[in-house]
């Protein structure tokens, strides 16, 4: 049963629309990522689900209740912001403490939870500091213990790692998804980073346009786009241009070479032009003899970038990428070498708009 409902959800500023009739239900327990470029709406949902903004059209409900026109303060919502926006005049403890003073709890119990949530994040040590004093990935770990205090029913999380170097937001990312799972909280995450989403997610909201282009698994995501903008965003793709030879045997013409996929094309006629697309990591150096799943061309470059080499590669007109594990005692192919690729007839998608 769905704990988490976006009906029909709209948002307009003035004329300009910027989401359009979203749709989606999340489970109880679940870690949903909004992925996208800036701009595509993915913060303006998560605004309108802790009512910072109120939707043009549509409903939220949380638990079977409408939230749709409540204020923030009347929702059991935590948010986490990006510009962490702990009180400079306030140390660890108080920042953490402050929604259950504002609700009124009593002393003891606010000692208590403060004291639970800062062993949460590991945090104990600092009870007494104050922000300035502090790096930023501390920072943020206070920022979530304070949205997680109150007990909310829904955490909400707007690009929380995107002001922190790479090593930590790495190592946070990976503890806030632990602490997720440790209390079983339902929760949303807005990113434009494709790596976050994809390492921490148990389903991934691809926007673009103000609408959702895709819902689905990081693996769902990835490995099978459903259409050219989520391939191309999420991830790095190879597009070659062909055309249908036989449909039915999944057969088309790249360039002067032919190419045979593994199952009959559908909703395209012989001869029609359509764009083949697969990931660089499908593709890999095969012998010349190899018929089927395989292209030959010449190679243009090859780029070191640690675990792999990326070597890029003219089919005759299409310039496609395929990695190779980074191998101290073989060499990647020389540039200007004739080589025959093989593809994996299983990760090829012929995409639609």
């Amino acid at each position: 049963m769905s704990f988490l409902t976006l009906t029909h959800l709209q948002k307009s500023f003035g004329a300009t629309k910027v989401v359009h009739d979203f749709n989606m239900t999340i489970e109880k327990g679940e870690f949903v990522s909004f992925l996208g470029p800036s701009g595509c709406g993915k913060t303006t949902v998560l605004r309108m689900i802790a009512g910072f903004e109120m939707p043009s059209g549509g409903t939220i409900e949380i638990d079977g209740k409408d939230q749709t026109n409540l204020k923030p303060n009347q929702r059991t919502i935590g948010m986490v912001f990006q510009a962490y926006a702990l009180f400079p005049n306030m140390n660890v403890f108080d920042n953490v403490a402050f929604g259950l003073k504002v609700a009124g709890k009593p002393k003891a119990e606010i000692e208590t939870r403060v004291k639970e949530m800062l062993k949460l994040i590991h945090l104990e040590h600092l009870a007494d500091r104050y922000p300035y004093q502090m790096s930023g990935g501390q920072q943020q770990r206070v920022a979530l213990a304070r949205a997680l205090a109150p007990a909310p029913q829904v955490l909400l999380l707007d690009e929380p790692l995107s002001a922190l170097d790479a090593k930590i937001r790495v190592s946070l990312r990976e503890e806030i998804r632990l602490i997720q799972r440790k209390l079983g909280i339902t929760t949303v995450f807005v990113t434009h980073d494709q790596e976050e989403a994809l390492s921490i997610s148990d389903r991934i909201v691809v926007m673009n346009g103000g609408r959702a282009d895709q819902i689905g698994t990081p693996a769902e995501i990835y490995n099978r786009p459903t259409t050219r903008f989520v391939a191309n965003f999420v991830g790095t793709l190879n597009v070659v241009e062909a055309h249908v030879i036989d449909a039915t045997s999944g057969t088309l013409r790249v360039g002067e070479q032919t190419l045979v996929l593994p199952q009959p094309i559908t909703d395209q006629r012989n001869g029609a032009a359509v764009s083949l697309a697969f990931r660089p990591e499908a593709a890999s150096l095969a012998s010349p003899t190899v018929a089927d799943a395989a292209l030959a061309g010449t190679v243009l470059s090859s780029s070191f970038l640690g675990s792999v080499v990326r070597t890029k590669v003219d089919l005759g007109g299409n310039t496609i990428s395929f990695d190779m594990f980074n191998d101290p005692n073989s060499q990647p192919p020389r540039v200007g070498e004739r080589v025959a690729l093989r593809l994996s007839p299983e990760s090829l998608m012929v995409l639609g708009e």
